[in-house]
């Protein structure tokens, strides 16, 4: 149950991106869906790998600073959605950066709110 409510948090924080940012585009509601199962997947697939190397390449500071690490890996898995799918269009990797901010913020809002 809790793995549903997480992936309906993160299709909305990317369905809300995308009205609110002009650079980040979704076809709609369903296209949010399959965006947001497939940044999940991704996410646990690559993302500890991409954190990994991140750090090592930075000698430790992509650990230490793990927030804005987290912010680009999440922006460079948009981008690959991007590529993958033609349900998902960004203009570019600023507003891929932007979207993964924005998005972050509605996820931490709706988590927060349903948490608490």
């Amino acid at each position: 149950m809790s793995l549903l409510l997480s992936w309906l948090i993160l299709t909305v924080a990317v369905w809300l991106t995308a009205m609110l940012l002009p650079g980040f585009h979704v076809r709609g509601f369903g296209s949010a869906l399959l965006v947001a199962a497939l940044l999940g997947v991704l996410n646990f697939l690559l993302g500890w790998l991409l954190f990994a190397f991140f750090t090592v390449a930075t000698l430790g500071l992509a650990w230490l600073l793990a927030f804005i690490t987290r912010w680009i890996i999440d922006a460079l898995l948009l981008k690959l959605i991007d590529s993958m799918t033609d349900r998902l269009r960004i203009d570019g990797f600023r507003w891929a950066f932007a979207g993964a901010f924005v998005m972050s913020a509605i996820g931490t809002l709706g988590e927060w709110l349903l948490r608490g």
